[in-house]
């Protein structure tokens, strides 16, 4: 699939994914539109993949380490045919297998329970390290936030897969520059992160996390060393006034907020 084609998938999980969290009074909407081109590049070009066969051994390997952003990755799943599309509307009510974090024994396409922050990356290092183990070939993807890489368990992680040579893992950080109740800069700044993951002996790229042309050549590079890509986001991407907004990290729009960032959306297919 092209990069158009992309742009197009990625616009139609944010609307979806606007009306799923609208609908179901809570999730966590900032975040998921920083992700969602991210993970539209993965699930419709990068990952080999076989939705009727979820756990095929040779697939890619795909963790959600910031699992607060689920209901990007269940639209994302549903769109490209894990589960039916209208399951969606299920998201976050009694009984629905779509928690507000996403639950490998529940939900097909889910590779490992996320929530915990910086659980994600250390359990996709025990992934890359298998496959070199046992002389598989599939690659592992994580996606962390910039909120959980403040974890010392995700520093151990990036420390082990330089040890271990693991060229078949991409991390993935959605660097929004943002976390819950602040930003960044006024919490534990660890910007700029390229200097530190090189120093731990990793490859780096720096891109625009909200530009397919950026996105897709950097998920598709094949380097000697475990490879970190630093998407440089925007919480609320797409969505006027959400955009780069800390309240955001976990609000549900009004009926008038929502109207909005419906039309605003909806223009944009």
């Amino acid at each position: 699939m092209d990069t158009t084609e992309l742009e197009r998938i990625a616009r139609e999980i944010r609307l979806r994914d606007l009306q799923a969290v609208f609908e179901a009074g809570a999730g966590h909407i900032g975040g998921e539109m920083s992700v969602i081109d991210i993970l539209a590049a993965l699930y419709f070009r990068v990952l080999n993949v076989w939705p009727d066969q979820p756990k095929r051994p040779d697939r890619d390997r795909f963790v959600l380490s910031k699992g607060h952003t689920a209901c990007a990755l269940y639209v994302t799943l549903a769109k490209r045919g894990f589960i039916p599309e209208e399951e969606v509307s299920t998201f976050l009510q009694p009984h629905s297998r779509l928690n507000g974090h996403p639950n490998c024994n529940k939900v097909p396409g889910v590779e490992t329970n996320t929530g915990p922050l910086g659980h994600g990356l250390p359990v996709a290092v025990g992934m890359a390290k298998a496959a070199k183990l046992s002389g598989a070939r599939y690659h592992t993807y994580v996606v962390t936030g910039d909120g959980e890489m403040q974890e010392g368990s995700n520093w151990e992680a990036i420390m082990a897969a330089a040890q271990f040579k693991l060229d078949n893992l991409t991390l993935i950080i959605d660097h929004n520059r943002f976390q819950q109740g602040a930003a960044l800069a006024e919490t534990n700044d660890l910007a700029p992160l390229r200097p530190k993951l090189e120093a731990f002996g990793w490859e780096v790229t720096d891109i625009d996390g909200n530009a397919m042309r950026e996105i897709v050549p950097a998920l598709e590079y094949r380097g000697s060393r475990p490879h970190c890509i630093v998407a440089h986001t925007n919480k609320g991407h797409g969505i006027s006034f959400m955009q780069d907004r800390v309240e955001w990290h976990h609000k549900v729009p009004s009926r008038e907020q929502y109207e909005i960032a419906l039309a605003e959306l909806s223009e944009a297919l």
